[in-house]
């Protein structure tokens, strides 16, 4: 982890920005107290493959009407 003032991010922007970007973690100081840090953004993962739901649907029963008669048969009871 590297550290950095408020005037070495002004002089230095595009360089302190480049080795963040690659992976450098960079603490921005004011007067010699923390206030920021600069650090590469994280990609997000690979998004996770569903599993196939269609074994899983075809157990529900087939209903012979539109379900809206049935769930306003539910709601009446």
């Amino acid at each position: 982890m590297r550290t950095a003032s408020i005037r070495d991010l002004h002089l230095r922007a595009s360089e302190l920005v480049r080795d963040a970007a690659e992976g450098a973690v960079i603490v921005i100081e004011r007067r010699g107290e923390a206030v920021a840090e600069l650090r590469p953004i994280t990609r997000p993962g690979r998004q996770k493959d569903l599993p196939d739901m269609t074994r899983f649907w075809t157990t529900f029963p087939e209903l012979s009407s539109d379900s809206s008669e049935l769930i306003s048969e539910d709601r009446d009871r």
